[in-house]
């Protein structure tokens, strides 16, 4: 897995020169951190993804707390980290889910995604791929999409999608699907992504947007069929596997992309010089080998960012996902 660090990326590590030369009394001008906040479950992408960092970056920042701070679908701990002192004491490792997603469906009123944070980086994405039961696609002839959303169009109503839960990612991508193919299905929402999984395996639900992870395993021994990626570019780790974006453009599926990402934010008004410093320290950690045997295991690929970047990514998301969350009736209890 190869990094590249563009333009944006080198003015930023030249900037951070002096900061690095300088004694570290002057290069530490808050407390150093003492959690990372971490939204959902432990044993998910982001937990294992958060371990991993904060392993890699302990001797630059020194020790760091994985916490967990589960409720309201990663917005709890969202918030907490949005009402925290600006001093580097508490970061979290956020999604599009926490940043563009559940904005619309209730979280609006805890925190603010773009106000009530200071982006820090991006740091790694994992593509949903449509997959379905083989059985169910030998069954109803379905070898690709055009086939999927020509048997949907036949037989409105007749197929169900498995999610891993309303407004997940999983959730948007089967309402975009419906929205620009015309297709009607029914949405079956299970407890998580392995329940949605055990679910379709089972043949509960006909097909799924599934995170590659997860799903790799059972499309390797043959008892899903891959149909095509929702982001927007093809994976490394299955480059022979389409995006629906590649489909056959009377389908309409031009620029289909939903799919993961994890960033860091630290709460609004933290230092810029704090800003960079973990910008280069969970950055650097990404390009360490230890780090892409975990992002290897999520089949993640590794995005740092600057701050800006991943600032502009957040504003981009919640535009692009407004309607599609809306639409999809889930609402954060």
């Amino acid at each position: 897995m190869t990094l590249q660090f563009h333009e944006p990326r080198r003015r930023l590590l030249i900037a951070a020169a002096g900061l690095l030369a300088a004694p570290a009394s002057q290069a530490q001008t808050a407390p150093r951190p003492g959690r990372l906040i971490v939204p959902f479950a432990p044993g998910g992408a982001s937990d294992v993804l958060a371990r991993a960092l904060v392993e890699r970056t302990q001797e630059r920042l020194g020790p760091l707390l994985v916490e967990h701070r589960i409720g309201m679908r990663g917005s709890l701990g969202t918030e907490l980290v949005a009402k925290a002192a600006p001093d580097g004491s508490a970061l979290l490792l956020g999604s599009v889910v926490t940043h563009a997603i559940n904005p619309w469906i209730g979280a609006g009123k805890l925190y603010d995604p773009v106000a009530d944070f200071t982006p820090i980086a991006l740091l790694a994405r994992i593509p949903n791929v449509l997959v379905m039961n083989s059985d169910t696609a030998r069954r109803l002839g379905v070898a690709n999409v055009s086939d999927l959303i020509a048997y949907a169009l036949k037989n409105p109503g007749r197929l169900s999608c498995g999610s891993s839960g309303m407004g997940s990612t999983g959730h948007l991508a089967a309402e975009l699907l419906k929205a620009r193919s015309g297709i009607v299905i029914t949405h079956q929402p299970y407890a998580g992504f392995n329940p949605a999984l055990r679910g379709l395996l089972a043949g509960e639900v006909d097909f799924s947007f599934q995170d590659l992870a997860s799903a790799s395993a059972s499309i390797r021994n043959g008892k899903l069929r891959a149909l095509a990626l929702s982001a927007a570019r093809r994976s490394s780790y299955m480059p022979e596997l389409p995006t629906l974006a590649e489909s056959p453009a009377r389908l309409g599926l031009g620029g289909f992309d939903i799919g993961l990402w994890f960033g860091l934010f630290g709460p609004a008004r933290l230092a810029p010089e704090l800003t960079l410093n973990f910008n280069i320290a969970f950055t650097e950690a990404l390009s360490t080998p230890e780090l892409r045997e975990r992002l290897d295991l999520l089949k993640a690929e590794a995005t740092p960012s600057t701050p800006e970047q991943l600032g502009s990514l957040v504003r981009l998301d919640l535009a692009r996902h407004e309607v599609l969350a809306r639409r999809s009736g889930s609402r954060l209890e």
